[in-house]
């Protein structure tokens, strides 16, 4: 089985990934783990990369050809990334999401790499400036409107559930 899952920035989306692959004994892939990769050899952080990708679409190209290699290729993995649901259409596409403030607290308590803030209003303010550059560089790029016209399988709200709690949700829709 093919699972992508994605979602609004802080909703759980790695963390949900890493345990639910390991749970099926899947392979783990990271789109958003690509992009921070490349950020770091360019020398920018992560929306540094998201500017520059606004006027370079190689800064998607990239990640984008490596997920739909992977998609045709491989089987039992599960893929987060914002797009993977396009790029591998004959996934089970999973949709998360959640409260904002909760959101922010995530990902100020979490300070991956580079992405570290001062506050947690600092935090929600990058994942609202993330959101619309991605809506904006994915309108241009591919020509159509990030998490919009898409059905996904499964959305789950991660506001007031533990990760583990989102896996076994996952896993009991899976298996329906």
């Amino acid at each position: 089985m093919k699972i992508t899952i994605t979602g609004v920035s802080g909703s759980g989306i790695s963390t949900v990934s890493k345990l639910l692959a390991e749970k099926l004994n899947y392979k783990h892939y990271s789109a958003g783990n690509m992009r921070r990769e490349m950020a770091k050899q360019r020398g920018v952080d992560i929306h540094g990369l998201n500017k520059i990708g606004m006027n370079d679409s190689s800064t998607d190209n990239i990640v984008d050809f490596e997920m739909e290699r992977i998609g045709k290729e491989q089987d039992n993995f599960v893929f987060d990334a914002k797009i993977g649901y396009h790029f591998i259409p004959d996934s089970y596409k999973i949709f998360l999401t959640g409260d904002l403030n909760v959101r922010a607290k995530r990902v100020f308590d979490a300070r991956r790499g580079s992405e570290k803030y001062e506050t947690i209003n600092q935090a929600k303010e990058m994942i609202e400036e993330r959101k619309n550059n991605d809506y904006e560089r994915y309108l241009k790029h591919y020509n159509f409107k990030l998490f919009e016209d898409v059905k996904f399988d499964l959305i789950v709200d991660t506001t007031n559930i533990l990760p583990e709690q989102v896996v076994e949700k996952i896993l009991e829709n899976i298996n329906k």
